[in-house]
């Protein structure tokens, strides 16, 4: 097994301490931080040590490239992007405060997701439709490395799913300007250019995410191990169980404690360097 170590920034010392821990003195630089040990043991130290120096870390099989793999499914709020677009839509509704709390109790997996959204939109009830194009002009950025990622992924003819429990105003125009293959997400109501407080169909929820992907893998004709799914919290837990290499992106605990891989420190990015 090899073993990658990255982050903002990797100092030779630390760099050190985790080979010795590693059992290897075999070094491949990968990027201005980041590092492949070849021949690399695990050792119970390196978590917590890669933890403290703010950096993060991940053992992959030598054989493992990026032309293996067939679909990447990836996550929109706070994954692709750096915000959770609900909770920047009920900003302008003067609601941020509690749609907040409730999304991040959703994320942390103590909320059933399908009722924290329709609560959550229910407070939107009434708001001008512009709202939505306020946030995604104004408010809505790429994750770090979200584009490096996109590219390497596109160049290599891997498809690429977007699969979000947020609305699909903002996927497809993600969808669109990326160059993504497909999405799934909600659709929320708007009636006289006002939001009803409704969601229109089925919610895409932790099985609908995961039904998503399983849906295109198999239309596809992809096996398991061919996926990467990458997410941030409860909600992507089913749809990561459903690929052969899942990462969590500064994640919640529960979605970075289930995950193959945990990228805290590095760009989206760093999960090229999983594949190097």
């Amino acid at each position: 097994m090899n073993l990658i170590i990255q982050g903002a920034a990797v100092a030779d010392h630390d760099l050190q301490q985790i080979a010795q821990l590693s059992g290897t003195q075999q070094f491949e630089r990968l990027g201005p931080a980041a590092w492949k040990l070849r021949d690399a043991r695990p050792h119970p130290g390196i978590a917590g040590f890669c933890a403290r120096a703010g950096l993060d870390f991940g053992f992959v099989p030598e054989n493992r490239r990026l032309a293996d793999m067939r679909l990447l499914a990836i996550d929109m709020d706070s994954t692709l992007i750096t915000i959770e677009c609900i909770d920047e839509v009920a900003d302008l509704a003067g609601v941020k405060s509690e749609v907040a709390a409730i999304t991040a109790a959703a994320m942390a997996g103590e909320l059933d997701y399908a009722q924290s959204l329709r609560r959550r939109v229910g407070l939107l009830q009434g708001l001008d439709e512009t709202a939505l194009a306020r946030v995604y002009a104004e408010r809505l950025r790429l994750s770090p490395g979200a584009e490096t990622l996109l590219a390497a992924v596109h160049s290599a003819g891997i498809k690429t799913l977007l699969v979000s429990g947020g609305f699909s105003f903002f996927t497809e125009r993600l969808k669109s300007r990326l160059g993504l293959d497909y999405s799934a997400s909600n659709v929320i109501e708007i009636e006289s250019g006002r939001l009803t407080g409704k969601v229109i169909g089925d919610i895409v929820d932790a099985e609908g995410k995961a039904a998503a992907l399983r849906a295109r893998r198999d239309a596809l004709g992809i096996a398991r191990s061919a996926v990467i799914a990458i997410g941030d919290g409860a909600n992507d837990l089913a749809m990561m169980a459903e690929a052969g290499v899942s990462i969590a992106y500064r994640a919640k605990p529960v979605a970075r404690s289930q995950a193959d891989y945990a990228l805290d420190h590095c760009g989206l990015d760093g999960v090229l360097n999983l594949f190097a």
